[in-house]
């Protein structure tokens, strides 16, 4: 899952480019609809991966299928209603809609490869659906860790009452500490597999469940 060889660095190309475009549009959607005008006004509001893309969070997601996209901007001033569950909204958005994504790009994958399994392209084709969901999917589940600056966080902030705003920013002052251990131990790959795989089987168990009547 995670090779140095060109042909995984080549599959890993369309998937963190797949990846990137619509987690950050996804948020930018979401603000945008609460009220937000800086997500349009930047150019975000759109699915081309040039304008979402941080030239080395992308060569980490190439080399490691880590790394990061720029973030878009956001004003919870503007946000309509409770700005709080505002900011949750903003913040889930871009994980759910990663997992949305391995979900869709699975079933493209099963579809094609019914289409196109034996051709001398088959294999590459495959890897390339294989990267696309994986990236979506630990895109998708990293993000939600409760750690600052990951989404999970605004989405913690969110849920917890107000009285546990102190301890909050205390993890807030220390969030890229965590972070950094978590990237350079095992740990965040204790994590991350399981839950990675679990969701990737349940999603192929899904699809075999509605495909099949239909594929023989």
């Amino acid at each position: 899952m995670f090779g140095f060889d060109l042909p995984t660095i080549i599959a890993n190309i369309p998937a963190l480019l797949i990846g990137f475009a619509f987690h950050e549009f996804a948020h930018g959607w979401v603000a945008d609809r609460l009220g937000d005008p800086t997500p349009r006004s930047q150019g975000r509001l759109t699915l081309n991966p040039i304008a979402h893309l941080d030239l080395f969070g992308t060569l980490m997601a190439l080399l490691y299928r880590f790394g990061w996209a720029k973030p878009v901007m956001t004003n919870p001033h503007y946000y309509k209603g409770n700005k709080k569950r505002g900011q949750m909204l903003v913040a889930l958005a871009g994980p759910i809609m990663n997992l949305l994504m391995a979900f869709v790009v699975m079933l493209l994958w099963f579809l094609t490869m019914h289409w196109v399994q034996g051709s001398a392209w088959s294999g590459y084709i495959s890897g390339v659906f294989e990267a696309t969901v994986f990236m979506n999917l630990g895109l998708g589940i990293f993000n939600l860790l409760p750690i600052p600056p990951l989404d999970g966080f605004a989405v913690l902030v969110g849920i917890l009452p107000e009285r546990f705003t102190p301890q909050l920013h205390v993890l807030e002052q220390y969030g890229m500490f965590i972070l950094m251990i978590l990237l350079f131990t095992p740990f965040l790959g204790a994590i991350l597999h399981p839950a990675v795989n679990g969701i990737a089987y349940a999603y192929q168990s899904i699809l075999i469940v509605i495909l099949t009547p239909f594929l023989g």
